[in-house]
């Protein structure tokens, strides 16, 4: 798995600048300009505009295991994870960790959003 910060942003296009500037590359982007992501040297920012306060962030995964067996193993442990849901960009799932912190697994289809 690959970590990937989630950035809420009022506006990505500012924001995307910024993070340029400090040193990150541009990499995908949705068409109409609502996410982008951000390679860095040892992970990437993802920015994303959203109904919640700017400058909130949340944690998500990028993985090529298949989110079923994610899910299992998180059942196994004792967590909730919510289903495994078909997205424009691939698939995604959710689970709280003990703090009752929202953490979001992706296995992406690159053909799908690029």
């Amino acid at each position: 798995m690959r970590i990937v910060p989630i950035r809420y942003t009022a506006e990505v296009a500012a924001s995307k600048r910024f993070y340029l500037a400090l040193g990150l590359s541009t990499g995908a982007s949705s068409r109409p300009g609502a996410w982008v992501e951000l390679p860095a040297a040892s992970g990437m920012l993802a920015l994303h505009t959203a109904d919640v306060a700017p400058g909130t962030c949340e944690l998500a995964f990028k993985t090529d295991e298949l989110l079923e067996d994610v899910a299992a193993r998180l059942r196994e442990a004792g967590f909730s994870p919510g289903p495994v849901l078909d997205e424009n960009h691939g698939q995604s799932l959710r689970v709280r960790d003990p703090d009752g912190v929202w953490v979001q697994i992706h296995l992406l289809d690159r053909e799908l959003y690029t």
